[in-house]
């Protein structure tokens, strides 16, 4: 047995029936919405039609707003659908950046995720869902696609459907007969915060913390709807031409920027944390003289109050801050949220212990040393996986992510390190290592970023993303803070060395370099993080 849903725009006449009948089936808060009608007007007046698309859940069979979340608040029920439990749910906003169908939102009331669960209540005792008892044209089907003999089976047999994003390999469970190319696609028409019968300005509870246009580069998306339209099906003809002009005019509030500062400060406070245990374990390879207790208890101690307030940001990001144990409590063990979270429990026990050890006198400060590290390793990196859990995020698809992050806690940490050392004592050890690690790391980290940005890209979402860093919003900001500031003067100054293999400008010289590195990685951590959740995903 699986449920699913088939749209019939041969029949719909765009009259939002199925979407009051939700809010009123589920209670819905005004803002937010389980199912709605996208309206997408085509050509000029008076060679013009209106293309309505309803919008929801897609139910999928590989669902990857399951596989991120990391308390089992989202689940597959075993006759195909995708319910929630919004009990268990911390509102950490995984499911909506996983989601390619844009399909979930916070409960404005609940401060939970929340999204069209099929009205699973009214099937379990024989009802079809609310949305398909009250469409006036009978243009929302449901039932049981194995079924060979129930509708939904036998239109699926007899007509050719479309699918949202086919190509993110969800396998969703909701199919358009007669679906429009210019509805169904989100980058081919522009969001707006004005429409027909409606002024929106950026939606209700978590999303009104943030004002960012959910789309601010307007020329970038408008070239993509022109590259999102197939070369073979260009119009040859006045009237195709007229006809594929399209605007959006009916559409729900725009979600924003759903990881906001707090997220990309997470990952910069982590990187510093994890960068500093790592270079102290590298280093002390070399040698382990120079480490007396003062600098031992400041590099360590540096490297755990970094990892608090890692916590600390990651507990103010969720829209239900007092369940934020059930990550540990309660785990789903595909999201690497849980192994990020259970990985920085253990980094952080490591380098207590290693604090402790060295205080007490135990003897073991080295070997604890040496597991941090190892540890330090899955902690700077886990993010880069889970944003790749993110399928809704083209961009953070990206292969090198994970070397990238690694590259930048070696950055950021040893930059950090620096500043310590400046004033516990500067010696010729610290130089050359800092020196190696640092010219290492920021060649690597640029070479890795050009891969990133100049390799191809096998979507246009990720390809929109690119430009808006690149050419776009934050081209300014990539191109004179995270580049130039974080990378290329640093490298400069350490550079210009003198007679005694000394850089010219002293130690001095390093803590500004190391200044310039952290702000520049906290910047680029944030380009990173803001520009691909500009690209509208319904």
């Amino acid at each position: 047995m699986k449920y699913g849903f088939v749209i019939d725009n041969r029949k719909c006449i765009g009259c939002h029936a199925c979407t009051v009948a939700c809010k009123s089936e589920h209670d819905v808060p005004v803002g937010v919405n389980r199912t709605w009608v996208k309206q997408v007007e085509k050509g000029e007046y008076p060679d013009t039609r209106r293309v309505f698309s309803v919008m929801r859940c897609n139910h999928c069979t590989d669902a990857p707003c399951v596989d991120i979340c990391p308390t089992q608040a989202l689940f597959i029920r075993e006759d195909g659908i995708v319910d929630f439990d919004n009990r268990r749910c911390i509102g950490c906003k995984g499911c909506m950046q996983a989601c390619p169908y844009d399909a979930l939102y916070i409960d404005p009331d609940t401060h939970t995720a929340a999204k069209c669960n099929y009205c699973a209540h009214r099937v379990d005792v024989g009802l079809e869902p609310a949305c398909v008892n009250v469409c006036p044209e009978h243009a929302i089907v449901s039932g049981d696609m194995e079924n060979p003999s129930s509708e939904i089976a036998q239109l699926l047999s007899r007509q050719q459907v479309t699918l949202r994003k086919a190509e993110k390999g969800t396998q969703p469970n909701v199919f358009y007969i007669n679906g429009d190319e210019a509805s169904l696609n989100p980058t081919v028409t522009e969001p707006k915060d004005n429409y027909m019968w409606s002024s929106q300005s950026g939606g209700v509870g978590h999303f009104s913390r943030y004002t960012e246009k959910l789309v601010a580069d307007k020329n970038l998306l408008q070239e993509a709807a022109k590259n999102s339209e197939p070369k073979d099906k260009r119009p040859t003809t006045t009237v195709e031409a007229v006809m594929n002009k399209t605007k959006r005019v009916y559409d729900v509030p725009s979600k924003g920027m759903l990881w906001g500062w707090e997220v990309s400060a997470y990952v910069w406070t982590k990187a510093i944390s994890a960068g500093l245990v790592m270079v102290l374990a590298f280093s002390a390879l070399f040698n382990a003289s120079y480490m007396n207790d003062s600098s031992w208890y400041s590099i360590l101690g540096s490297a755990l109050f970094f990892l608090v307030l890692t916590t600390a940001l990651l507990v103010m990001d969720l829209d239900q801050p007092k369940r934020f144990i059930y990550v540990l409590l309660r785990p789903q063990w595909k999201s690497w949220l849980v192994k990020g979270g259970y990985a920085l429990t253990i980094f952080g026990g490591l380098i207590t212990l290693a604090i402790a050890s060295r205080f007490f006198n135990w003897g073991i400060d080295k070997p604890v040393l040496y597991a941090a590290a190892i540890i330090g390793v899955v902690v700077a990196v886990y993010t880069a996986f889970l944003f790749a859990q993110a399928k809704g995020r083209d961009f953070w698809q990206s292969p090198t992510l994970a070397i990238h992050m690694l590259l930048h806690s070696f950055i950021a940490g040893t930059s950090f390190l620096v500043i310590i050392m400046y004033f516990y004592g500067w010696s010729h050890f610290w130089h050359g290592f800092v020196t190696i690690v640092l010219f290492g790391s920021i060649g690597l980290n640029l070479i890795v970023t050009a891969f990133e940005l100049y390799t191809t890209h096998s979507t246009n979402d990720a390809e929109i993303a690119v430009k808006s860093i690149v050419s776009g919003k934050y081209a300014v900001r990539f191109w004179a803070v995270a580049i130039a500031l974080g990378n290329i003067i640093p490298l400069i100054l350490m550079s210009n060395w003198g007679p005694e293999g000394m850089s010219n400008w002293g130690p001095e010289g390093y803590l500004i370099a190391s200044v310039c590195m952290l702000v520049g990685s906290l910047i680029h951590e944030k380009i990173w993080v803001e520009a691909p959740q500009q690209i509208p995903l319904s």
